[in-house]
């Protein structure tokens, strides 16, 4: 797993904690960028290095090309930049690999492994959407981290939920972190909704 500096560290963190629960074996590589936005997000570097530590199997700096996953012969399940900015897409689409992250992303796609790049970005170029096709065109899934609001989300981490369990979902891993459709229920307002509610009704 690769964890880049776009917003949205959480969801990496999330999902490493979700596998890591289940049994799986999950290697994380964390850009430096990552640190820094955590740092203003949710965790500090210390106290973000610490709950990898205890949650992942093994954690490398981005530029650690000495470590197993850098080689294809290391064989993975497969690969999830979560979240993934666009230079990291871009360099992915690209072939470009200067860093950990977008060579163990290449690795999956030359050995046909799954591969997920979540986007947190809004809104996108043409340039972005052309490295989108690239990678979609290799085999690559491009999930833009874009929560779903049928399932009546209260908090925060029923939306991270929603992104993590649809990429679980992806690599085939059964979960129940988020509500599936099961078509319109009711017609009614919800919670959600219930600022919008009033205006309407006064």
């Amino acid at each position: 797993m690769g964890i880049t500096g776009s917003s949205g560290v959480v969801y990496g963190l999330r999902l490493t904690e979700v596998l890591s629960s289940s049994g799986h074996e999950v290697h994380v590589v964390l850009s430096r960028e990552a640190k820094l936005v955590s740092a203003d997000e949710c965790l500090s570097e210390d106290v973000l290095m610490s709950l990898l530590g205890k949650i992942a199997s093994r954690v490398y700096d981005e530029y650690d090309f000495t470590a197993p996953i850098a080689s294809s012969s290391y064989l993975v399940d497969g690969t999830v930049v979560i979240p993934c900015t666009l230079k990291t897409l871009g360099e992915i689409a690209n072939s470009i690999q200067s860093t950990l992250i977008s060579r163990a992303a290449l690795n999956s796609l030359r050995l046909k492994r799954p591969l997920i790049v979540v986007v947190r970005e809004t809104p996108l170029s043409t340039l972005d959407l052309i490295n989108m096709l690239k990678i979609s065109l290799s085999g690559g899934v491009v999930m833009p981290a874009s929560p779903a609001f049928y399932g009546k989300p209260q908090t925060i981490q029923d939306l991270i939920d929603f992104i993590v369990g649809k990429v679980l979902d992806v690599l085939g891993l059964k979960n129940d972190l988020y509500k599936r459709w099961e078509g319109l229920k009711s017609t009614q307002g919800t919670s959600l909704c219930a600022r919008f509610y009033e205006l309407a009704s006064s």
